[in-house]
C-alpha cells in the first residue's frame, strides 16, 4: 500500500520539522512548507492525503488557505493547528471547512492519534446519492439539494449525515460520533469540541436550502436524525 502523503503547513521551523519527523515515523511521506502562499499552491499542486495547516502564516492565513482548498478539492483532509484556542477561531477553522483542529501546545500522542483518525477517513470511498427527508445528499458532488436550492458540503458532512441515516432515529452522542465517524479509537481520551462545532456548522449549511431541521439536540444526550418531510 502506497504510504499517506502530508502536507504540513507551519512557519515555525522546530514545529514544522517535528511534525514531518512524527510522521514520517509512523509510515508518512511528509513535506514541510513554511509560508502560506507556497503552502496553497503546494496543497492544489500535489495529492495530498491530508494537509496540516497552522493558522497563523506569513502571507496567506491558514483559513484563508483552507476556504481556497476546499473550493477546489472538496474532499480533501484538513487539520487545523492553532495557538489560539479561542472558541470563536475554532468555530471559524470549521467554517473553512477544516475536519478537525489542535491546539498548541499539544502532545505527540494527541497528535499522532487525530492524524491517524483524519488518514483513515480519508481512505474510505464516498457513498452515492442518498435522501434524508426533503434533502437529496449527492456524495459524489459533494452537495445536499433541496428543490431546486444546493449547498456545497465536506466530505465529513457527508459522513455525519449518512451516520444519522443509519441510526434510523436513535440518539447518537458525541463519543459515537468520535468513535466511528471522525475514528478515534479511545474516545473517552479525547477532549474535543469538534464533535459540536462540526454540527452547528453543518446546521447552518442545511438552513441555506431547507427550513427544516432534521439533527435535533438531546439534552445531556447528544443527537437525533428526524426524519421528517415539508
Amino acid at each position: 500500500m502506497d504510504k499517506p502523503r502530508v502536507l504540513v503547513v507551519e512557519d515555525e521551523e522546530a514545529i514544522r520539522v517535528g511534525i514531518c519527523d512524527v510522521l514520517t515515523f509512523h509510515g508518512c511521506v511528509a513535506e514541510g512548507v513554511g509560508e502560506g502562499n507556497a503552502g496553497l499552491q503546494r496543497a492544489l499542486s500535489g495529492n495530498f492525503s491530508l494537509v496540516i495547516l497552522d493558522v497563523m502564516l506569513p502571507g496567506l492565513d491558514g483559513f484563508s488557505i483552507c476556504r481556497k482548498i476546499r473550493q477546489e478539492r472538496p474532499h480533501q483532509a484538513i487539520m487545523m493547528v492553532t495557538a489560539r484556542g479561542v472558541e470563536g477561531d475554532i468555530l471559524e477553522g470549521f467554517q473553512c471547512g477544516a475536519d478537525d483542529y489542535i491546539t498548541k501546545p499539544f502532545s505527540v500522542a494527541q497528535l499522532v492519534a487525530r492524524i491517524q483518525a483524519l488518514l483513515r477517513r480519508a481512505r474510505i470511498q464516498p457513498a452515492q446519492t442518498f435522501l434524508m427527508g426533503p434533502l437529496t445528499v449527492d456524495a459524489q458532488r459533494f452537495l445536499v439539494r433541496c428543490g431546486s436550492e444546493s449547498v456545497a458540503v465536506t466530505s465529513r458532512d457527508i459522513d455525519v449525515l449518512s451516520y444519522f441515516l443509519e441510526s434510523d432515529g436513535c440518539v447518537v452522542t458525541r463519543k459515537d460520533l468520535l468513535r466511528d465517524v471522525w475514528g478515534y479509537q479511545r474516545v473517552e481520551a479525547v477532549e474535543t469540541r469538534c464533535v459540536d462545532m462540526h454540527i452547528a456548522k453543518l446546521r447552518r449549511k442545511l438552513t441555506e436550502v431547507c427550513a427544516v431541521s432534521i439533527i435535533e439536540t438531546v439534552r445531556g444526550s447528544g443527537y437525533r436524525y428526524v426524519a421528517v418531510t415539508e
